[in-house]
């Protein structure tokens, strides 16, 4: 089932190279079982479509309320310097 995302506000301040905007769509892919030494398997058709293979890097982002982890995202390693690059550009270029 595919729904409108309500708030990704997360996605628009970064700039994902995804392309995230209020009118993106989301979907729950998956559930993932953890299994007893706390290993995952994300669904070979889900890692297709991500373009993840063997050696792929993830960052896992995490949101926190009220001092617990309650929202975890995964984002391709190599998509984080865009990230980084437009977070921080404005904050080095304050007040020039």
């Amino acid at each position: 089932m595919t729904k409108k995302k309500a708030d990704n506000t997360a996605c628009n301040s970064y700039g994902l190279v995804c392309d995230c905007n209020p009118d993106s769509a989301y979907k729950i892919e998956a559930i993932l079982s953890v299994d007893e030494r706390g290993q995952m398997v994300l669904p070979k058709d889900v890692r297709e479509k991500a373009g993840i293979n063997s050696g792929s890097k993830l960052a896992l982002i995490s949101w926190e309320k009220d001092g617990s982890i309650c929202c975890f995202a995964l984002i391709k390693a190599e998509n984080l310097s865009g990230m980084v690059k437009e977070v921080l550009d404005p904050l080095m270029h304050k007040g020039d």
